[in-house]
């Protein structure tokens, strides 16, 4: 069985989160030994017995093959901390989510990437303001993040897919169960220029809990989060506060001291959120400007330890790929998918008859390890 299996399975056991799995992972050393441990091995991982028992009642009612045979046949993606492309800026956060399950894709350039977030009972100012913004970071080919809430949150994924950009829609939900239903046409666009985002299991109902805990997905993907208009409750202010603890930038944009929508964002200004004055200042404040360039170097470096290893065994000489077998250990399948990829990437150059040289930029910009 797929080793993601036990990921997922873990994933719905009440009371096992980020900080539990992995003191789960660091006792058993993987989660297929840990699903199948007795009850004194789970004890003895430190757990206490409540969750034990939860564990076990979880693992006796459900059947993690047919759970995986779901979530593929409605083409979603399972990732977990152990995936190379686990989105990077979630991963730095504290307690990043263990499982992510992902309608669609998030790719390198979704590392720049700015959520945009508000109320839901938007004033004209507001939706004229949350156009302005989505359009502006999509043109700019910065990723618009947000909840798929209606209000604010739809207005920025409908304006960032209009202008040609991407979007990322995180779920208080199933990424297979669409709240608000009058949505579900937007989250397929979504999908098809992005990515739907949950760490809830697939099926998960839209429980009202769902939604403050999610917040800090939207936040933990991005660089920054605006917030257009927000109530003195509102969720928006729950995604600011996550980006503080984060260590990201918060942008407020201010409104009239007599329309209730305001008295969130004018809250965060006076709490030390950045007033957001002119679409630019997004971009000068991130060094956003610099993305097509930052892109590229990305692109030019290695992704994954294969990769690192067939660069390192790389140069300017030409090198058969029988040769590149036999110095990086790997066998020829392996090699010749990855200098596929590492061709697209325009990481390396075939000069004819299988033979392969690292391209001049990929050396210029990556240090290359040649220790191990």
């Amino acid at each position: 069985m797929d080793a993601k299996a036990y990921w997922v399975g873990f994933n719905l056991v009440k009371g096992i989160g980020a900080v539990r799995l992995r003191q789960i992972l660091d006792f058993f050393g993987t989660l297929e030994i840990a699903w199948n441990s007795p009850q004194e091995g789970l004890l003895a991982a430190g757990l206490p017995l409540k969750i034990v028992e939860n564990f076990q009642q979880m693992r006796n009612k459900v059947d993690l093959e047919l759970i995986m045979a779901n979530i593929e046949k409605k083409h979603v993606k399972v990732m977990t901390w152990d995936d190379p492309d686990y989105p990077r800026r979630l991963k730095e956060i504290n307690q990043a989510p263990p499982v992510l399950f992902i309608y669609g894709s998030i790719n390198v350039e979704d590392d720049w990437a700015v959520a945009v977030v508000g109320t839901r009972r938007v004033t004209p100012y507001g939706r004229q303001v949350a156009a302005e913004i989505s359009r502006f970071l999509a043109q700019n080919g910065v990723t618009v993040v947000s909840g798929l809430a209606r209000g604010v949150d739809a207005i920025a994924h409908q304006t960032a897919l209009q202008a040609g950009g991407r979007s990322i829609a995180v779920l208080g939900s199933g990424v297979d169960v669409i709240y608000p239903p009058e949505h579900r046409k937007l989250a397929g666009e979504i999908a098809s220029q992005g990515a739907l985002v949950s760490d809830y299991a697939m099926g998960t109902p839209p429980d009202g809990v769902n939604f403050p805990p999610r917040n800090r997905i939207i936040s933990g993907l991005s660089l920054a989060t605006v917030v257009v208009e927000a109530g003195e409750k509102s969720g928006a202010l729950i995604t600011a506060e996550f980006a503080v603890e984060q260590g990201r930038d918060v942008f407020a944009v201010p409104g009239s001291i007599l329309t209730p929508q305001s008295e969130g964002t004018n809250r965060l200004i006076e709490q030390g959120a950045r007033p957001l004055l002119k679409m630019a200042e997004i971009l000068d404040a991130l060094k956003l400007e610099q993305i097509p360039e930052k892109q590229l170097t990305r692109k030019m470096n290695p992704t994954s330890v294969v990769e690192k290893n067939l660069l390192n065994c790389l140069s300017q000489d030409p090198l058969h790929v029988d040769e590149l077998c036999s110095l990086s250990g790997l066998p020829i399948s392996e090699v010749s998918a990855t200098l596929t990829m590492m061709e697209l990437k325009g990481m390396v150059t075939q000069v004819g008859g299988m033979h392969y040289v690292a391209a001049r930029e990929t050396k210029g910009s990556y240090l290359v390890d040649n220790t191990h």
